[in-house]
C-alpha cells in the first residue's frame, strides 16, 4: 500500500475508535447536546421577550436572531471535550503505545478531530430541530443552507484542532477541561446575543472585531436574510486561519511530545 493508503486506513481506524468512546461515555456527549439547548431555551422564555423588543419583535424575532450564537457555542463546547480526550490520551500512556505501532502518526489527530466535528454537526442538527420546534423560522434556499453547513463545518474544524493543541499542551486532563473555555464566552461577547450596537464603545470594539462576530453574522444572513456584507470573507479568512496555525502547532507539539 501506498503511504498515503495506509495513513487514510489508520486515520478511519482512529474516527472508529474515538466514535466508540464517545459511545462508551454517553454522559459527556448527552451534556455536550443538552447544554446548548437548555441556553437556547432560557434565552428565549426567559429573556426573549425583553431582549425580542429591541429588536423591533418579541420572543419570535429574538429566537431567530438568538440561534446562530448558540449554533457556535454548541460546536465550542463539543470541542472542549476533544481538548479533554486529546489531554487523556497523552498522560495516560496509550499514545506511547501507539507509536510502538506501524500506524500513521498523523492519523491519531486526525481521528480526534474528524470524531469532534462528526459530534458537533449532530449536535448543532439537534439545537436547529429544538430551535424550529420553539419558533425559528430561516427562510434560507437550499444553496443558503449548504453554504451555511459549510462554514459551520469549517468553523468546526477550526475551533477543533484549536483544541486539539490546548489538549496536547495541557499537563492534565482537568486543565483541558478550562484551556478552551474563551471559545465558550466568545458569542457572549460578540453579536450572539445582543447587536453590538447596544454595547458600550470599548465592549462593542471588541465585538465587532473578534473572529466569532463576522461568522455569526454570516450565518444569520445566510439562514434568515439580514445584510451579510463582507462578512462571509473575513468569517472565511478566520476559520481558516485558526484551522491552519492550531494543526501546525498540533502537529509541532506532538512530534516533541
Amino acid at each position: 500500500m501506498s503511504t498515503l493508503t495506509l495513513a487514510a486506513r489508520d486515520s478511519s481506524t482512529m474516527v472508529r475508535r474515538q466514535l466508540k468512546r464517545l459511545l462508551r461515555y454517553p454522559s459527556m456527549t448527552v451534556q455536550l447536546v443538552a447544554t446548548p439547548v437548555i441556553i437556547l431555551l432560557l434565552f428565549v422564555y426567559v429573556l426573549g421577550g425583553t431582549l425580542g423588543e429591541g429588536l423591533g419583535g418579541g420572543r419570535d424575532a429574538y429566537v431567530n436572531y438568538v440561534v446562530p450564537g448558540i449554533l457556535l457555542m454548541t460546536a465550542s463546547m463539543a470541542a472542549t471535550g476533544t481538548a479533554v480526550m486529546v489531554a487523556t490520551d497523552m498522560t495516560e500512556g496509550i499514545i506511547a503505545r501507539f507509536r510502538t505501532m506501524r500506524i500513521s502518526r498523523a492519523s491519531v489527530l486526525t481521528g480526534h478531530v474528524v470524531a469532534s466535528v462528526v459530534q458537533q454537526l449532530l449536535s448543532m442538527a439537534v439545537l436547529i430541530g429544538i430551535a424550529l420546534a420553539i419558533g425559528f423560522r430561516p427562510n434560507a434556499t437550499a444553496a443558503e443552507w449548504l453554504a451555511g453547513t459549510a462554514l459551520l463545518t469549517l468553523f468546526a474544524v477550526a475551533v477543533t484542532w484549536l483544541s486539539v493543541a490546548l489538549g496536547l499542551k495541557s499537563p492534565t486532563p482537568e486543565a483541558a477541561s478550562n484551556a478552551p473555555m474563551p471559545l465558550i464566552l466568545l458569542p457572549f461577547l460578540g453579536s450572539g446575543f445582543v447587536p453590538t450596537d447596544s454595547m458600550p464603545t470599548v465592549l462593542r470594539w471588541f465585538a465587532e472585531y473578534q473572529p466569532f462576530t463576522p461568522i455569526m453574522e454570516t450565518v444569520r444572513g445566510l439562514l434568515l436574510g439580514t445584510p451579510i456584507g463582507n462578512s462571509a470573507v473575513i468569517a472565511t479568512a478566520w476559520c481558516a486561519g485558526i484551522a491552519v496555525v492550531s494543526y501546525l502547532w498540533a502537529k509541532n507539539t506532538f512530534n516533541k511530545a
